[in-house]
Parts: C-alpha cells; structure tokens; sequence
C-alpha cells in the first residue's frame, strides 16, 4: 500500500513540476519587476547546486552499488551532506519558489504551492527509510544537521569546523 501511495504521489509531483514548468515558459513576461525576476532567477541557481552535487558526493563517498548514484551503503555526511540532509528535494522545493518568483503568475504559483509541499512531505517518508537503512547512526545525523533549511545548515558546519579546529 506504501509503494501504491508513493507512486501516486510522485506521479502527480511529476506532472504538477512540467505542468509549472511549461507554463513558467509560457507565461513568462520580462517586462515585470526585474527585482523579482531576478531573484527567482537566483533562486533557480542555487537549487541547480543542491540538485547536481549530491549525485558527486554520493558517487565520491557513499560507497554507492549498482548503476545509481542513490545506492550508496555507507551514511553520507559530509559536502553538502553537511549542510542539508535532502538537498535534492530542496532543489525541488526551491524550483517551485524560482518558476513563481519569475513568472508571478497563479497558473505557475498553484502547481508550484502543491509540488512543494508534496515535495517537502516525502522527506518523512526518505527519513524513515533511511533510519531502517543506517539506524542510531542517521538519528545522531538527524541531530546535527537540518532537514532542508541551508542557511541553519551553513552555520551548523561552519561551527563544527571551528570545533575541530581547536
């Protein structure tokens, strides 16, 4: 029943996020507030970092088996590991604030408001799986560094590089 439920969900995430995206191509309209423009733009960036550098980090220190980068069997906590415990799902949630961000339009804000928050929830889920898969070690991992929040992240680990320091 989990695995049914999950395959719902991501196959309404996955339809709701090219549904925004299209739209976002549509409706984008570059006469509107630069500032916003901008700044979704910004945000777009950044989400392309924490998309794209877990695939490097998961291949370079998670001992990953088989074909996918996800496969790994040792717990990753550090590069952006240290930072943030889901980085790709914040990718996901911070796309879903860039594409409204730039186009400020209700068709791209809805689908983007409903793919954040389905993209938010399934950290649980990921949590819980990866609790079964590392145990007390992921728990000591969960207290350390925050779920999705980057900037509590990047000052979590800069304290904890000042500790090793001294």
């Amino acid at each position: 029943m989990k695995h049914t439920k999950s395959m719902i969900m991501g196959s309404i995430l996955t339809i709701t996020a090219i549904g925004q995206i299209i739209l976002a191509i549509v409706l984008y309209n570059p006469k509107s507030s630069a500032a916003r423009i901008n700044a979704g733009w910004i945000v777009l960036w950044i989400s392309a970092v924490f998309g794209w550098l877990p695939i490097f980090t998961f291949r370079r220190k998670g001992k990953v088996t088989g074909r996918g980068y996800m496969h790994t069997t040792v717990l990753v906590d550090s590069g952006i590991y240290g930072i943030v415990r889901h980085p790709q799902y914040l990718a996901g949630v911070l796309i879903n604030i860039a594409l409204p961000l730039i186009t400020l339009h209700w068709l791209v804000i809805i689908p983007g408001l409903i793919a954040a928050i389905i993209t938010y929830s399934d950290t649980y889920d990921e949590e819980k799986r990866c609790i079964e898969k590392f145990g007390e070690a992921y728990r000591g991992y969960m207290k350390k560094v925050p779920r999705m929040n980057f900037i509590l992240g990047m000052i979590r680990a800069f304290q904890r590089k000042q500790k090793r320091q001294k």
